[in-house]
């Protein structure tokens, strides 16, 4: 709708839905903005603009308002507009956007099961790759596998103290930085069936187990992703990327150098607090080293847009990788990074007990085991990304309105129970008019029908959480007409499913944007 209000103004305009719908169904302050390029006052230039639209049978009214244009929908558009987005079904929302976009989220390190910070990031993501894809983006999404440098050392001499430990039963001098969970068990019984007991003990060993383990881990990943119905088209190594290096480093020319032994980027000149270190004295190379050469591999295929989502930690490196993206000769501003901040989870008001299996982290596994998917991915969609998220796993238990997951499908499942107590066919439904119905009716009709423009404001803004918003928005006005209203066996029956057919339809389109399928009965 607003689309084409848009397209019939010929201006990319700031559309607003007054609070007071006796204003009609939106208002915009186009005059305001449009007042020092015409010369003219903002009420003068309002009042031009509402006469354009004498002939238009998409209003019933637009009227200025000291300034302001506010429009009131016809009831035949609604109805048609209706209609039409019944006939779209799971299409309703799409669009025809153009753009090749890269989509790189989650990328955690392949030493241990996915935790709820994690879980976030790859809700957010995942969420954010389904209402671009909806919009008609081409989006290719990406996991980023840190499978070379310390990390996996780390791994392969923590699986071998728990080999020690568990397996061979014998005394551990456990370091002060080591791995540890109930997957390490799991994983040192696997090795032992695979390579024999003497793996654990065997020092010059630890690379092949560490190889071999970081495999395990990322197949427990993608179970994990799995689970929460979250899947990617790529996966890239940063060990197989290294045999780039040479030509990479080429690629940057003077923009690196060296000193004191080591290998430095200049990215202070690009807006970090100093220059980093790409390589060390013994020729290690850095994490960072990793991501420039990555990058480059990015760039290189011709994406039209790159979307990185990384913890909130990273938000120092932010620079350094962009500064990197300018120096092989790319537009760093085609690097688009966004932060994921961390979880809090309470459980009947108190701090969540840390998973005895896990160490010191909540696993993705446990939250899910506890709330179920869907209620997963709702509440770590449900605000803004970049702000804390605190939740209790037990609110999301409770079947009533308190768990907003379980407001929205029931909200779902309602229509679906009304629908089934109904007489009339689906066609006989589909044929009848919207036009005519009462102020709650209209109501619930126009919002049910703003589903395009919050996909749409949601992607482009990166808030997933205003399509959750909505939805619970959209099921607390279905509860409350349903409560004040009767619909089988009044006179307007068949227009009273209509509209439910169609608030359905935006719960169940909605839903499914976030990964989950709307429920038919509760």
């Amino acid at each position: 709708m607003a689309a084409l209000l848009r397209n019939k103004l010929e201006h990319d305009i700031v559309l607003e839905k007054p609070k007071d719908r006796s204003f009609g169904h939106f208002a915009t302050p186009i005059a305001f903005s449009l007042a020092k390029e015409l010369r003219k006052s903002p009420m003068v230039i309002a009042e031009e603009i509402v006469a354009s639209f004498d002939d238009s049978e998409m209003f019933s009214a637009v009227e200025s308002v000291k300034g302001y244009i506010n429009f009131r929908l016809s009831e035949q558009f609604l109805d048609d507009y209706a209609t039409w987005a019944l006939e779209q079904d799971t299409a309703f929302g799409a669009a025809d956007k153009t753009g090749k976009i890269l989509l790189e989220f989650v990328s955690a390190n392949p030493t241990g099961p996915l935790h709820i910070g994690h879980a976030r990031g790859a809700v957010y993501g995942d969420t954010l790759l389904r209402l671009g894809r909806q919009l008609g983006y081409d989006i290719t999404a990406e996991y980023y596998v840190n499978d070379a440098g310390n990390q996996i050392d780390l791994l392969g001499l923590s699986l071998q103290l728990e080999g020690q430990h568990s397996i061979l039963k014998a005394e551990v001098q456990w370091p002060e930085k080591y791995y540890r969970g109930a997957y390490l068990c799991a994983l040192a019984k696997e090795a032992s069936v695979a390579f024999g007991n003497t793996v654990f003990t065997d020092e010059s060993r630890q690379k092949e187990l560490a190889l071999w383990a970081k495999d395990r881990v990322m197949e427990l990943i993608v179970s994990d992703l799995k689970a929460a119905n979250i899947a990617f088209d790529s996966f890239v190594n940063e060990s197989e990327l290294y045999s780039d290096w040479d030509r990479v480093m080429t690629k940057m020319g003077s923009n690196v150098y060296e000193n004191e032994g080591k290998l430095w980027i200049r990215s202070s000149e690009f807006g970090d607090e100093k220059d980093r270190v790409v390589v060390r004295e013994d020729g290690r190379p850095t994490y960072l080293a990793g991501d420039i050469v990555y990058h480059n591999q990015k760039f290189e295929q011709g994406f039209d847009h790159y979307i990185n989502i990384w913890g909130a930690d990273h938000h120092g490196y932010i620079s350094r990788v962009k500064a990197a993206v300018s120096f092989l000769g790319y537009d760093a501003q085609k690097l688009e990074v966004l932060l994921s901040q961390m979880v809090s989870l309470l459980k009947e008001g108190k701090p969540f007990k840390m998973s005895k299996r896990a160490g010191n982290v909540i696993l993705m596994s446990d939250i899910i085991e506890e709330i179920g998917a869907d209620a997963l991915r709702f509440i770590f969609a449900s605000k803004k990304c970049d702000t804390a998220l605190e939740f209790d796993v037990e609110a999301l238990k409770r079947q009533d309105s308190s768990n907003p997951i379980y407001y929205v499908n029931y909200a779902h499942a309602r229509i679906q129970t009304i629908l089934s107590k109904s007489n009339f066919s689906r066609d006989e439904i589909m044929s009848s008019s919207l036009t005519g119905l009462h102020e709650d009716a209209d109501g619930l009709l126009f919002e049910a029908l703003l589903l395009p423009e919050v996909i749409d404001d949601a992607f482009h803004s990166r808030q997933v959480q205003k399509l959750t918003d909505y939805l619970k928005s959209l099921s607390a006005r279905l509860h409350k007409f349903y409560y004040d209203h009767r619909i089988i066996g009044t006179a307007d029956e068949k227009k009273l499913l209509k509209l439910f057919l169609v608030t359905a339809l935006s719960l169940r389109t909605g839903l499914s944007l976030m990964g989950i399928t709307a429920k038919n009965s509760m």
